[in-house]
């Protein structure tokens, strides 16, 4: 028999088996026991979650000659045909291959057939994200009325691109992230299974990297044993997955807290001929240091061991918590310039030489931006700003995931708070939105916005109503600049400011004079003016 991968191996077979979804199984079973199984569901929710296992469990149930407190007994001849792939009741179809008109129209013509065994015959569409607009209104009509003996079980990673017609006809079930004890809990019992010996640490490590999906953290528990040794540590995964090892980070953070730059320099030469990425390092890095601030505020560490935890007590005993935050700060605009480097190490070893540098770290604006971020360490929360783009902001919470190892959305996402959210207090504007204005507009220029400085200088601004804010413009306003104003990336750019300035968010709208309301651009009048600047005869030949 071939090689079965764990996570086909330990796919669960019963509801009970199912991780993290308990909202979900509860309702299902208390259906099937009733006897009030809908025609068509839709199973949404991240890669990994268990949303194919609960279909076919599901499948199982509802045709399971021996049903068991809602559970499928796995042992009945329709269980095992499920099981085995043998039964020709219980189809599994993958729209991200079989996604066309055709595709569905077979559907729907075996829908008339009664099931050969089984008492329903179950259709499981996966990534029903996939299918085309035709296969879509296709299987419209069939989800709506289907045949009593026909069950439909839909899965998708992307339900907003379901249209609405088909979302409405359908049980709606949202399957959780897995939680990284549910997760840990579930490895425990594969290792034992599978005779294989792992560390805590290791089993935090995969838990944390695997970001809600068990099928992820199977996958990264099964890469480690492939070298054909089941002895599993926290450096083997690191190893595996490109980690830096947590001495190589101290090395480089104690180095810059001391204000050594040879030896800082020599940590990162160790890390190169260790042939780590840069990118993956800088971001163990601001986590390193996230850490030790969230150490320094509130005496909270998380999966550090106990020498790795001495050692980090050492180290914040001689920095402040001012200047951890501005490390912070400058690592992330670090690791913004980077990315787009072609010369990755030197940009490196020049940001790491300039955060050795004495005069770093120091000034009231740093201090106001740790009064700021205090209050959510000590509150036991971490907020940190979520982007939809560069410049879009939402708070959310992640106090239960700031552990040594969090995803990386959510590390760059807290070095942005200091950034976008704390360096606001440095914002010197007037109450008076009229005085304010025209430094505002100097500050696009500063952040690089050229194009809508020039666009808005000799405009004017003023307070519409409680959340309005007009912008005036006395001589008009041409196609081109009302096509760039109106762009949603300027839109929010502006409003930010403006924010800033009322102390509350505000709306923008571009108010100019009634009969120069968009003033389109002639390239003739620049040839025109051109001319005449120049005392040059000007004729427009027809």
């Amino acid at each position: 028999m071939g090689y079965t991968a764990l996570y086909r191996k330990f796919r669960p077979i019963t509801f009970s088996e199912l991780v993290g979804q308990e909202h979900i199984t509860r309702t299902l079973k208390n259906q099937i026991l009733t006897d009030r199984v809908g025609h068509a569901y839709l199973f949404n929710g991240g890669r990994g979650t268990g949303k194919t296992s609960s279909a076919k469990i599901l499948a199982r149930a509802i045709n399971c000659l021996d049903l068991k407190d809602g559970e499928p007994c796995n042992e009945c001849d329709i269980c095992k045909g499920a099981i085995s792939g043998s039964l020709t009741d219980i189809v599994e179809m993958d729209a991200a291959s079989n996604n066309s008109v055709e595709d569905i129209r077979s559907i729907r013509e075996e829908v008339n057939f009664l099931p050969t065994k089984a008492k329903y015959r179950v259709y499981i569409i996966d990534e029903v994200h996939m299918l085309s607009s035709g296969a879509f209104n296709a299987l419209l009509k069939t989800l709506e009325e289907p045949p009593e003996h026909v069950k439909f079980i839909l899965a998708t990673t992307e339900p907003q691109k379901l249209p609405a017609t088909i979302l409405s006809r359908c049980q709606r079930f949202d399957f959780k992230r897995i939680a990284n004890e549910d997760i840990i809990k579930r490895l425990k019992i594969v290792c034992d299974e599978s005779n294989i010996e792992i560390t805590e640490g290791a089993l935090n490590i995969i838990a944390v990297l695997a970001e809600g999906a068990l099928r992820d953290a199977l996958s990264i528990l099964e890469r480690c044993i492939q070298d054909g040794e089941n002895k599993i540590d926290e450096d083997k995964i690191k190893d595996l997955v490109g980690i830096p090892k947590i001495t190589f980070v101290h090395g480089i953070i104690e180095a810059v807290v001391q204000y050594d730059i040879d030896k800082a320099l020599n940590s990162i030469e160790d890390v190169l001929n260790q042939g780590k990425d840069l990118d993956n390092f800088l971001w163990e890095i601001i986590k390193y240091v996230k850490d030790l601030l969230v150490f320094k505020s509130s005496g909270r560490l998380d999966l550090y061991s106990e020498q790795e935890a001495s050692n980090i007590k050492q180290l914040t005993d001689k920095v402040s918590k001012e200047r951890l935050v501005n490390l912070i700060y400058e690592l992330s605009n670090l690791e913004n310039d980077i990315k787009w480097s072609t010369q990755k190490t030197i940009m490196f070893q020049a940001g790491i030489i300039k955060l050795c540098s004495n005069d770093i770290g120091s000034g009231s604006d740093i201090e106001e931006r740790v009064e700021k971020i205090e209050n959510y360490l000590k509150s036991g929360k971490l907020q940190v700003l979520s982007q939809s783009n560069e410049n879009s902001c939402n708070i959310k919470d992640i106090s239960n995931n700031n552990s040594n190892y969090n995803n990386k959305n959510a590390t760059t996402e807290a070095t942005n708070l200091v950034e976008k959210k704390i360096n606001t207090t440095t914002k010197t504007y007037s109450n008076d939105l009229n005085k304010s204005w025209p430094k505002i507009v100097q500050d696009l220029k500063q952040n690089g916005k050229i194009l809508l400085y020039t666009n808005l200088i000799n405009t004017n601004a003023e307070q519409i109503n409680d959340s309005t804010v007009g912008i005036k413009f006395n001589k008009g306003l041409n196609s081109f600049a009302k096509t760039l104003l109106e762009k949603q990336e300027n839109l929010k750019e502006i409003s930010n400011l403006v924010s800033m300035a009322c102390g509350k968010d505000m709306q923008i709208k571009y108010i100019t004079d009634i009969q120069k309301q968009v003033v389109q651009h002639n390239p003739e009048d620049d040839i025109k003016k051109l001319a005449s600047d120049s005392n040059i005869q000007f004729n427009v030949i027809e």
